[in-house]
């Protein structure tokens, strides 16, 4: 990382001289302008609209207009006299507790490294600022604007968040918020159930910029000269809600089944110690189940044919029997 900024944390009559680092980056793919029939990039000319004149950067004033249409014309010596800090510090306010600062004000977040015999207090200011439990309310100037800003810890690194002043946060105001809107209590349930059917630990790093991929996979195709194949879109719901607790018990519903393929997948097969066997209940392979079916056909056969000859014998015995005690009838006579 490249160092934008150098600087010094103003704690009471502590100065920590620091170097800040942009902790984020866009991963957007960025685009030209260009000529669709060959391909030339598209160039903007600054040209005055009054004369039709291009003026020369040099030459370029800022300007605001006012609603009457005029235009007051500001020059960098204009600049000069306004109260805008210079002195590259970064003023510790007060310390506050980071749940009472609303997240809407953030709006950039900076590393910030110590530098050359700053590690010292760096580390110290850290320390005690982790132990309190709280943050720096902090002011700060950068880029010719002075900005609000909290100083926290994350991993061991003061990270920097530039903040909008109060007057920059609108205000909701929608109808919706002055009508009487009742919520059935059967209907809350189920809400707190579906939150608890999708609540889980914070891992970001599971979910991905789907059409970042495939406009990347997009451009490559056409970099290869190969026929981009559209993927199948699923099949998605029309949004039209019939019966709010209805759509609300099948969404808890769909939760559970996605928790529990999720659960599936990322399971591993069971080892050889631990896989049921044929003859015990378990899921089996289907060759084992076919020839579990085919043994217990077998068995099946072997019963029946081992009761016909069973059968056959007793009427053979029950035969022999009956013609022994004729013969014995008849000596009698």
């Amino acid at each position: 990382m490249r160092s934008i900024w150098k600087g010094a944390i103003s704690f009471g009559l502590v100065s920590i001289p620091v170097k800040l680092y942009s902790a984020t980056e866009e991963k957007d793919v960025s685009f030209h302008q260009v000529h669709r029939a060959d391909g030339g990039r598209i160039r903007y000319k600054r040209v005055c609209q009054l004369d039709n004149e291009e003026v020369p950067y040099s030459d370029i004033a800022k300007g605001f207009e006012l609603p009457s249409g005029e235009v007051v014309v500001l020059t960098d010596e204009d600049f000069v006299d306004l109260p805008l800090s210079t002195s590259r510090a970064i003023d510790v306010l007060e310390f506050v507790p980071l749940e009472q600062v609303d997240p809407l004000y953030f709006s950039k977040s900076y590393y910030l490294e110590p530098d050359g015999a700053g590690a010292k207090p760096y580390v110290l200011l850290r320390e005690a600022l982790e132990q309190s439990g709280r943050v720096a309310l902090v002011k700060v100037a950068l880029r010719q604007r002075e900005s609000l800003a909290t100083l926290r810890v994350r991993e061991g690194v003061f990270v920097l968040e530039m903040m909008l002043w109060p007057d920059e946060i609108r205000e909701p105001q929608f109808g919706f918020l002055d009508e009487d809107i009742e919520v059935r209590p059967q209907e809350l349930k189920m809400a707190e159930s579906l939150i608890e059917s999708l609540s889980g630990d914070f891992a970001p790093e599971q979910y991905s910029d789907n059409y970042r991929e495939a406009l990347q996979a997009l451009i490559e195709a056409k970099v290869e000269g190969r026929e981009v194949v559209q993927p199948a879109e699923p099949a998605t719901d029309t949004g039209t809600v019939v019966d709010l607790m209805a759509a609300l018990r099948a969404s808890v519903e769909a939760a559970k089944e996605g928790r529990s393929g999720k659960a599936k997948a990322g399971s591993s097969a069971p080892s050889a110690a631990t896989k049921p066997s044929a003859g015990k209940s378990g899921a089996s392979s289907p060759a084992a189940a076919k020839a579990k079916a085919k043994k217990a056909t077998g068995k099946k056969a072997a019963g029946k044919a081992a009761g016909s000859t069973s059968a056959k014998r007793t009427s053979a015995t029950s035969t022999k029997k009956t013609a022994t005690k004729r013969a014995n009838a008849r000596k009698s006579a």
